[in-house]
């Protein structure tokens, strides 16, 4: 089985299986983002083409809501789902590779903490995790805490410098709570790089932030463009 053709393939099925899905920031159009970033990092580093392809439109099969009590199970969810998926609706992908896709999805997941033991699980970890980084990981964050229904930020301390983080209720704190943390959680060199990049994106757009909440359109914050690049 050839991997383009498995791409288009899952592709394919995921447009008529996810086409009632309300959860559109994991939509067709992130696992096609994953994928391409996945493939990205395959070229520096390696691994199977059809694990990775597979895993990368695979993982979010099931996904849990951020705020469900059993969010952590998820991935745990999606990699049994995605098993049985490739068993009734992919015949021709080889068996002997099942294991290591679960595997890779199993441990792509921040909230379920897990250690990724393979190339192709360490690269879809970086992978997703790419996208919530940049413009797009803007883009998802607010989206996400919209369906949330969490403020945007604090309004007396913004930034939390004289109070605990709490991205919970405020939006903003979660890039110091998770966002501004993932270059150093990169497994590849290539993730890491890329990573370093787009979490840049995030500080710069936080220092204009932080400058209009202040009531200057015009310029940027320096302080708490240094404090988050610092803290990140």
């Amino acid at each position: 089985m050839k991997a383009n053709i498995l791409e288009e393939c899952l592709k394919e099925f995921l447009k008529h299986r996810l086409a009632n899905s309300n959860d559109n920031a994991h939509d067709i159009g992130h696992l096609i983002r994953v994928a391409n970033n996945a493939k990205r990092i395959m070229e520096k580093e390696g691994g199977d083409p059809l694990v990775i392809i597979a895993s990368s439109y695979l993982h979010d099969i099931v996904s849990l809501p951020k705020n469900h009590p059993e969010k952590k199970q998820s991935s745990k969810l999606a990699a049994q789902e995605a098993a049985k998926i490739l068993s009734t609706e992919f015949p021709a992908f080889p068996k002997e590779l099942y294991s290591s896709v679960e595997h890779a999805i199993l441990t792509h997941s921040y909230s379920a903490n897990l250690p990724p033991e393979t190339i192709e699980a360490k690269i879809l970890q970086d992978a997703d995790r790419l996208d919530a980084l940049g413009a797009i990981g803007l883009a998802r964050v607010f989206y996400i805490a919209g369906m949330l229904g969490q403020s945007l930020f604090h309004h007396d301390d913004p930034f939390a410098l004289n109070r605990p983080l709490d991205d919970k209720s405020y939006t903003i704190d979660h890039f110091q709570t998770k966002l501004f943390k993932l270059p150093e959680k990169m497994n590849t060199t290539e993730g890491k790089k890329l990573a370093q990049s787009n979490a840049q994106y995030l500080v710069d757009f936080l220092s204009k932030l932080s400058s209009e909440i202040k009531g200057d359109l015009i310029n940027t914050d320096g302080f708490i463009k240094n404090f988050l690049s610092s803290s990140s």
